[in-house]
């Protein structure tokens, strides 16, 4: 038996529950947020110290709200935008429910909606939205064996240099995360490896224009698949000091050593892929290709935006890629710590219905389901490029939200 029925159960309050909530408000939707920590505990406590938004604050909200006290173009710290998120869930009076965890979900028998299983009772929902996002399980690849002397953390559980042991560090991973760790690292006096693998590096500006408003112009955040081969490439980009664009060749002048895809173990040494010259050109072909395309909008749109023709001038490939470092003995070089910026696996366990295929992944068509009454939301690519992203996310529930109004109406004709 239940203890609480509802329309609409909403399982998290991030970035993506609490947009959920906005628009099922909106549409007359009753339903309720299930948090089991806080709102926006992510960015609270899965985060490192220093971390600040990728995207200027102009452009990293919720069209509703703008942060309150970060200027336009600075890039909100993690605390800043977990306060946002608070405010915000105040501003609409959304109805979040924190420190219950969802246990499981099932669909009921004989009737319509599901049983919803949480520390605090169960309700009986009509619809269950999981808004749990990407970042729910972190991924350690099974490389370097636990029984090693060299400590290993995720990137989730990093927060400073004063963290890790005295020694060298190797940083496993070319995206946001690992560069900004590894430029943390090196600037506290570590030395420090930077393992790099395939990536996409747009310039933090161009023409005094962000990245991101250069992706909104040329309707790239709006892509609906991703290019062929590059469904889960890393971005790398930083707001840290102001922001800047990642340059490996500016990592390597500040004493960082860089190596390719790191790739197997023993014996205590680290091997790694010949692939780091071939990964960092790919990284500047997406970089200049970018430039191209901003410039094209430039002449076509008769934009007077100043030139930036040192933009172009990458300088020589990384000392790195032309001799690449192959093989690292941890012991011999003074790792004492590897953090894995690898990314998050997903994990729906809870979710006891029929909405994924063979391989645990979703199935679903801009977050509706393949199980009717069950939406995911805050997902990569769920419906376009920016689906991740804060504002991306915002958009995406007001389409699901649309969806479970659209539903209530059928199912309440004729009474």
């Amino acid at each position: 038996m239940s203890d609480q029925e509802v329309e609409v159960v909403v399982v998290g309050a991030g970035q993506a529950g609490v947009a959920m909530s906005e628009h099922l408000s909106d549409n007359g939707v009753p339903h309720l947020v299930l948090e089991r920590d806080r709102i926006a505990e992510r960015w609270r406590t899965m985060r490192w110290d220093s971390l600040v938004a990728n995207g200027p604050a102009w452009h990293d909200r919720f069209p509703g709200m703008e942060f309150q006290d970060v200027d336009g173009d600075a890039f909100a710290t993690k605390d800043q935008v977990a306060t946002y998120f608070e405010a915000y869930a105040e501003k609409i009076n959304a109805p979040i429910r924190t420190g219950v965890d969802v246990t499981s979900v099932t669909r009921n028998e004989g009737r319509p909606g599901f049983r919803v299983e949480t520390s605090d009772g169960v309700i009986d929902a009509r619809y269950v939205v999981a808004a749990t996002g990407p970042f729910q399980r972190p991924v350690i690849p099974p490389i370097v064996p636990d029984g090693a002397t060299v400590a290993q953390i995720h990137s989730s559980d990093y927060r400073n240099p004063d963290q890790l042991p005295d020694g060298a560090v190797l940083v496993v991973g070319a995206g946001s995360s690992g560069v900004q760790i590894a430029d943390e690292l090196r600037r506290s006096g570590r030395e420090v490896f930077l393992s790099v693998g395939p990536h996409d590096r747009p310039p933090r500006s161009y023409r005094g224009r962000d990245f991101c408003w250069w992706l909104g112009v040329l309707n790239l955040w709006d892509l609906e698949t991703p290019p062929a081969g590059a469904e889960h490439v890393t971005i790398a980009v930083s707001g840290a000091r102001g922001g800047h664009t990642v340059d490996f060749r500016a990592l390597e002048a500040i004493g960082i050593q860089l190596v390719g895809m790191t790739d197997t173990f023993a014996d205590g040494v680290l091997r790694f892929r010949e692939d780091l010259a071939e990964n960092i050109t790919r990284g500047d072909l997406n970089y200049l290709a970018l430039l191209d395309a901003a410039d094209a909008y430039v002449e076509r749109n008769g934009l007077d935006l100043p030139e930036e023709p040192q933009a172009r001038i990458l300088g020589p490939d990384p000392q790195a890629a032309r001799e690449p470092l192959l093989a690292l003995d941890l012991a011999a070089a003074g790792v004492t710590s590897i953090v894995w910026a690898t990314g998050f696996a997903l994990d729906y366990g809870w979710l006891q219905v029929d909405a994924f295929d063979e391989a645990g992944r979703p199935q679903h068509r801009r977050g509706v389901s393949s199980e009717p009454g069950v939406y995911f939301l805050g997902l990569p690519w769920l419906s376009r490029r920016g689906s991740s992203f804060i504002w991306g996310v915002w958009h995406d529930a007001k389409h699901i939200a649309g969806h479970i109004a659209t539903q209530r109406s059928y199912l309440t004709h004729g009474g």
